[in-house]
């Protein structure tokens, strides 16, 4: 197997520039420099080496990085010759020869004893990270891997270690983790035919230039067939060129997986990679990027190409290379990019329709009888008090604006959108499924599924050192029940905290929307007291808008805060295994984001101006805050405002400057803490080596922050669509820039992640398809109980004199006589424009002072309400049978996978039986004749479909 490899040493007897291998020079006190090694190097050679990617003989590629922390002298380092060993190392080792020779140790200089025992502090930490890296280094050299040091960089108080995987390691790692590889194997994928063909011919046609310049997104009418990587089977593969049979994504996560699967097990308990890092035995793991991707003299690498057709964005109209982006990332990276891809595709015709429908509303406005009525200058029905002692009676007609930019979202159209906007989620849902199968048949994951149940049981680090606690401490007490199962904490108490913290977390939401209530009653209250009349004219406004911005405000805050907590209450469960962790960390933070992000819509939607009371017998909060109304075209208008704020507010500062201004922020911080401790300016001035460049760039957070922006935006665009159709739109206009701005930092900001295998999004899914069923419902809810379309319904179809919405206005208020005021709730000035007011109106359905049951709710109300609930069942249970249909018409697998699948199948079939073919005769044929000149079992043609064991039985049987 190792035949026609490249010529490298033997891991552990190689001649490497190491600190390990300092037993050699111990006597001699010398070490080499590197210059005498890159001398033997070609030009190419040394510069390949010098720019960081592969160790010091130019040949063995860097596959994974491990840095750590060194503490380095303060003085005399200009003096030394530059080497690859630290001072401290190559002094121990003088100290360990000198011993051997009879020799006394150098004098050690004295100096004060507090500063010498904080030292001695110090350096005993420094010797324990030390002696733990040398033991999980040697284990790593035992599983097959080859190391190199790297102390002396320009990157001062960091130690490198480079990882490089030879070629039986990655067979062997490749063989355990069952990657699929392509093999020689070569069949025609199948075209569509007839008027399929032509439409698609078209189609490309004339979105060519819409495609990225890339290999990998032109059409391929050929594909290699794949399989599992076997050392026993690699004659099946194309080995010609094995250097680059192995990329470097699938080298870097074979490398992690021996990192995952390596100990350190002398200390008191075992730790992995993981505890190291966390521990500061490490400081960093990662693997390298290709290349750079802008300067003089780039070579042409992945990185490169990515950045130009993907990270830029002056190719924002273009489709994504989600096949480089998997190719360089992997698949969960690509999977998400894919969807993010598909979900901004299909917000496209929403965008479109969405804005037809705010067309709509503005080409009627004027044709709108209620609002006509609520404008009309004749109109002199004076309105109750908004609040107690310092407001004043008013106009209806005051309320003109308002009335009139509610029809922009409250119409007919709006019902037709909602409809629409849950067919649409259904439809979004069943695309990505299909679009998903496309994917797993190109990236060869059909099979990946059992691959994963065996995976996913692996412990993680922290489980097991857990668990490895609870059994010491188990050995230092008495023996109580020896056979007791080990579990690593007590489950009940770690999710009755959790359940604790999070309805705490809620908790303290709810609290923050109270405040904003009192906030807007009480600066409402203190506005219409003002002596400006454009103040007193616009209080409805002003309120509403800061309110909405100190809710968004405070949701930002929040979702930091939250993003934390649901983190701890994850570590205080401590599960098993990383899917288990990963799982149960999106759930915690989706609940409290969700909860965070919508709570104030939901009060607008369905709580305000509902718990109000009515004139003269106000609900109060604390016997002084009289709860706040909605406006007299309703409170539709007020959720736009506060729902517009709230998304374009998290969009704009949440997800694009944050994103753009703290990775960038936070490598400034650590060049300029790198520039304070440099060296020379000359040797700050030359260029750095990839792993350097690498270890500046900010660490890879996982997917978890991208999905939950867009699950919250899903949420912003689906679940109140009816009361903003203009979501859609803002949704598409901030994923145009969203991609763009993920893939820049995805390339050039952050450090490259390890390509992880996934066939699906995982629990992202599950939360789209309840967001989208929640959607339903909430929409349902919007139009009969928040908007007025359903008691217009009522009044045009029950109490309208002839079929038409006049009088409608009139019919929706009701009478107050201003003598039922409570002491000290009335009006300070009891006239209105130079006359006494006797009667008021306010909206709702009562029956009039001079009734046998004055201000008692009327028929009305209930002919009202039961109109409202009915339209709520018939809604959802509506739109959830035609997006059941949606879900049964369209198929989860399309139909040329599904044939291609098979087909792949059978081809394998095929190639297995003539390997046994091959087998079989060239068995006979080293099989020697008797003496007629025939041989003792004689070749038999067989069938392709007779399996080995029945052909071996009839060949005996001839």
């Amino acid at each position: 197997m190792e035949k026609n490899e490249r010529s490298t040493p033997i891991p552990g007897k190689e001649k490497e520039v190491d600190i390990i291998n300092i037993k050699g020079i111990e006597d001699i006190g010398y070490v080499q420099p590197d210059s005498i090694l890159l001398n033997s190097l070609t030009p190419e050679e040394n510069t390949q080496c010098q720019h960081g990617l592969y160790f010091q003989d130019g040949e063995r590629r860097v596959d994974y990085i491990l840095t750590y922390h060194i503490k380095k002298p303060s003085s005399s380092r200009s003096n030394r010759q530059s080497s690859r060993f630290t001072d401290n190392a190559f002094t121990r080792s003088l100290r360990r020869g000198t011993a051997r020779l009879g020799r006394p140790p150098p004098p050690q200089p004295r100096g004060d004893p507090e500063v010498a025992s904080q030292d001695h502090s110090m350096d005993y930490h420094e010797d324990d990270k030390r002696y733990r890296r040398e033991e999980f280094e040697g284990n790593l050299r035992d599983m097959g891997l080859e190391l190199e040091k790297d102390e002396d960089t320009k990157t001062p108080g960091v130690g490198f270690v480079k990882i490089h995987a030879p070629w039986h390691v990655l067979c062997r790692e490749a063989e355990f983790m069952k990657l699929k590889m392509p093999t020689k194997k070569v069949y025609e994928v199948k075209q569509c035919s007839g008027v399929g063909a032509k439409i698609n011919t078209l189609v490309n046609k004339a979105t060519e230039p819409l495609h990225p310049n890339v290999e990998e997104n032109r059409g391929q009418h050929v594909k290699h067939l794949s399989y599992a990587f076997s050392r026993e089977k690699q004659h099946l593969f194309d080995l010609s060129d094995r250097d680059s049979f192995f990329d470097s994504k699938t080298r870097a996560s074979i490398v992690f997986e021996v990192l995952k699967r390596t100990k350190c097990t002398k200390a008191k308990y075992s730790m992995g990679i993981t505890s190291l890092l966390g521990s500061g035995v490490y400081t960093a793991a990662y693997p390298l990027h290709d290349g750079d991707v802008d300067g003089e003299n780039v070579e042409p690498n992945d990185r490169k190409l990515l950045y130009e057709e993907w990270a830029s964005y002056s190719v924002f109209y273009k489709y994504q290379p989600i096949g480089l982006v998997r190719k360089y990332f992997g698949e969960k990276i690509g999977l998400y990019f894919a969807w993010l891809g598909l979900y901004t595709q299909m917000l496209i015709p929403a965008s479109l329709v969405g804005v037809i429908v705010f067309l709509y509303g503005c080409a009627t406005v004027d044709n709108n009888i209620p609002s006509m009525e609520i404008c009309h200058p004749r109109n002199n029905i004076t309105m109750c008090p908004l609040c107690d002692r310092a407001c004043n009676y008013w106009k209806l007609k005051e309320a003109c604006g308002t009335a009139r930019a509610s029809h922009l979202f409250d119409n007919p159209a709006t019902v037709f959108f909602s409809i629409f906007m849950a067919l649409w989620a259904a439809m979004f849902m069943e695309h990505w499924k299909r679009r998903q199968m496309r994917l797993n048949y190109e990236w060869d994951l059909t099979g990946f599924e059992e691959e994963e149940e065996e995976l996913k049981d692996h412990p993680r680090a922290e489980y097991e050192l857990c668990v490895m606690q609870k059994s010491l401490k188990k050995e230092h007490k008495t023996h109580k029940t020896e056979k007791e199962k080990l579990t690593c904490r007590d489950r009940l108490p770690a999710y009755m905290t959790n359940i604790v913290m999070m309805l705490l977390m809620i908790g303290v939401t709810f609290a923050i929307v109270f405040g904003v209530i009192l906030y807007r009653i009480s600066i409402t209250a203190a506005l219409h007291m003002s002596n400006n009349p454009t103040t007193r004219s616009n209080v409805r406004l002003m309120v509403k808008t800061t309110a909405a911005i100190i809710n968004l405000v405070v949701i930002l805050i929040l979702d930091e805060v939250y993003g934390a907590v649901a983190r701890w209450l994850t570590v205080l469960e401590v599960p098993k295994t990383d899917r288990s962790f990963e799982e149960r960390l999106i759930f915690k933070t989706f609940v409290l984001k969700f909860v965070n992000a919508f709570t104030p819509i939901i009060y607008i939607a369905f709580f305000r101006g509902r718990l109000v009371g009515r004139p003269g017998s106000y609900l109060y909060v604390f016997e002084s805050y009289r709860m706040e109304e909605c406006a007299h075209g309703g409170c539709l208008m007020e959720l736009c405002i506060q729902l517009s704020i709230t998304m374009l507010g998290k969009q704009l500062i949440q997800n694009n400057l944050f994103e753009i201004g703290i990775p960038k922020l936070k490598k400034l911080i650590r060049y300029i803490k790198s520039k304070r401790r440099s060296f020379q300016e000359e040797e700050r001035e030359k260029k750095l080596q990839r792993y350097e460049t690498d270890h500046f760039l900010e660490p890879f957070a996982g997917l978890t922050p991208e999905y939950m922006e867009m699950i919250i935006q899903f949420g912003f665009v689906t679940l109140f669509v009816a009361s903003f159709p203009l979501a859609p739109l803002f949704a598409l206009l901030n994923n145009i820039i969203e991609i763009r701005l993920d893939a820049k930092k995805f390339v050039a900001e952050l450090r490259r992640p390890v390509a992880a295998r996934a066939k699906d999004i995982g629990i992202w899914y599950n939360l789209l398809r309840g967001v989208a069923k929640v959607a339903v419902i909430i929409n349902a809810f919007v139009i009969s109980f928040t908007s007025d379309f359903i008691p217009r319904l009522v009044y045009q179809y029950m109490y309208s004199p002839d079929g038409s919405m006049h009088g409608f206005v009139n019919h929706t208020m009701s009478y107050f006589n201003v003598s039922d005021f409570q002491d000290g709730k009335e009006p300070m000035d009891p006239h209105h424009l130079g006359y006494q007011v006797e009667m008021c109106r306010y909206k709702d359905y009562r029956e009039p002072p001079w009734s046998n049951t004055p201000y008692v709710v009327s028929k009305e109300f209930w002919a009202v309400l039961a109109a409202r609930l009915a339209f709520v069942i018939v809604f959802q249970n509506v739109v959830m049978l035609m997006s059941d249909i949606v879900d049964w018409l369209i198929p989860d697998i399309p139909k040329d996978i599904s044939l291609q699948i098979h087909k792949e199948k059978i081809l394998m079939v095929e190639l297995f039986m003539k390997e046994e073919q091959g087998k079989m005769q060239f068995i006979d044929s080293m099989t020697p004749c008797d003496g007629k000149g025939r041989n003792n079992h004689a070749p038999i043609a067989r069938s392709r479909s007779i399996p080995h064991t029945h052909s071996h039985t009839h060949a005996n049987n001839f």
